[in-house]
């Protein structure tokens, strides 16, 4: 039986995202400087005597999103949504002109109609499936992330008018 891993579970994204790693668990334990097997007890979700310390835990992210992974910083958003709080990449351009101010506001439009969107079919039958509440999650974190850059735009578009 395949086990099922969840994006809104810190362990199970914290494993998913160092296995996509380039070259598997192999290549980021050399990268990490540890053995294969002592990362992959720490990271494997059924093993519940090892765990990644919260140093570790930033390695693999930030190995991670270095590589490319997709959706490296996952398990962080995991991690925060179990304590009721979010966070998003908050990227800091260098200028800023109108159109973007403008086009910014339409990705955060369209973003938090694609929230809508998930809500509104996980909703048909009454009920919000583990996969939905992962779709449902993943486009709450896209929403975030084109508010944090709007805010950083606006920011930085008051910055060059002083």
């Amino acid at each position: 039986m395949t086990r099922k891993y969840s994006d809104m579970n810190q362990h199970d994204a914290l494993y998913k995202v160092a296995r996509a790693y380039p070259g598997g668990l192999e290549a980021l334990a050399l990268r990490m400087e540890v053995s294969v097997n002592v990362l992959r007890n720490k990271l494997a979700p059924g093993i519940e005597t090892h765990y990644p310390s919260f140093e570790e835990l930033s390695q693999i992210v930030e190995l991670c999103a270095a590589a490319g992974v997709k959706d490296a910083q996952l398990p962080l958003h995991a991690l925060l949504g179990r304590h009721g709080m979010a966070a998003f990449v908050v990227p800091e351009p260098d200028s800023v002109s109108e159109d973007d101010l403008s086009q910014t506001v339409c990705r955060v439009m369209s973003r938090v109609g694609d929230v809508a969107e998930a809500v509104s079919t996980a909703l048909l039958d009454g009920k919000i499936t583990d996969a939905e509440a992962d779709l449902i999650e993943r486009e709450f974190q896209s929403a975030l992330t084109v508010l944090g850059e709007w805010r950083a735009r606006i920011r930085a578009h008051h910055r060059q008018g002083e």
